[in-house]
C-alpha cells in the first residue's frame, strides 16, 4: 500500500480531478459515517435501554460547527496549499504546514471528531458518543502506524521538523500565529 500511495503522490491531478474527489469523501464524512452512528446508536440504546442526556443545544452547535469549519479548512489547505485532498490515491504534492495545519498535525480528524461528538451531544446519546471515540481512536492509530510512516518518506527532515513542533491532534497556537 505504501508503493501505491508514493507513485500516487508523484502524480499531478488537476483542480477538476482534485474536485471531482472531494464529492464522495464529503459525503462520506459529513453525511454517511454519521448515519451509521445514528442508526447504530439508536439500535445499542433501544436494545440496552440506555438513558438520553439533556444538553442545551448551543452546546452541540458549539461542536458541530466549529468542527465542520475546522475539518472544511484542513481540506482546503490540503486542495489549495498541497494541490491534493485527504484521500490517499490522490495526496498532497507538497508538505501543508499552514492554515490549520500550522496548530495540530491532524486538523481534519479533530474537525471531524468535533462534529460528530456535537451530533452524539445533541442527540442526547451514550452510544452515539461511544462510536465517535472508537472511530477516532481508529483513525488515530492509522495516522500513526501508517500515515506517519508515508509522510516521512515523502516529506524526509521536513516532515520530522514539523511534527517535531507541531501538536498531534488537539491545536496548540503557533508562535507563527498567536
Amino acid at each position: 500500500m505504501k508503493d501505491r500511495i508514493l507513485k500516487w503522490s508523484r502524480k499531478e491531478y488537476t483542480k477538476r480531478q482534485r474536485m471531482l474527489a472531494l464529492i464522495p469523501q464529503a459525503t462520506l464524512f459529513v453525511a454517511i459515517v454519521p448515519s451509521i452512528f445514528w442508526v447504530f446508536s439508536y439500535t445499542i440504546d433501544d436494545h440496552f435501554r440506555l438513558p438520553k442526556f439533556v444538553s442545551p443545544d448551543f452546546i452541540a452547535v458549539f461542536l458541530i460547527l466549529p468542527g465542520l469549519l475546522f475539518a472544511g479548512w484542513s481540506v482546503w489547505a490540503q486542495f489549495k496549499i498541497g494541490k491534493g485532498t485527504p484521500a490517499p490515491m490522490m495526496p498532497t504534492q507538497k508538505l501543508v504546514v499552514e492554515g490549520p495545519y500550522a496548530y495540530c498535525r491532524n486538523p481534519m480528524i479533530f474537525g471531524i471528531m468535533l462534529f460528530y461528538l456535537g451530533i452524539g451531544v445533541w442527540m442526547g446519546s451514550f452510544s452515539f458518543i461511544g462510536l465517535v471515540i472508537l472511530f477516532v481512536v481508529s483513525l488515530l492509530v492509522y495516522v500513526k502506524l501508517v500515515e506517519e510512516k508515508e509522510l516521512e518518506e515523502r516529506f524526509g527532515q521536513e516532515y520530522v521538523e514539523y511534527k517535531k513542533r507541531t501538536p498531534f491532534l488537539l491545536p496548540v497556537p503557533s508562535k507563527k500565529h498567536g
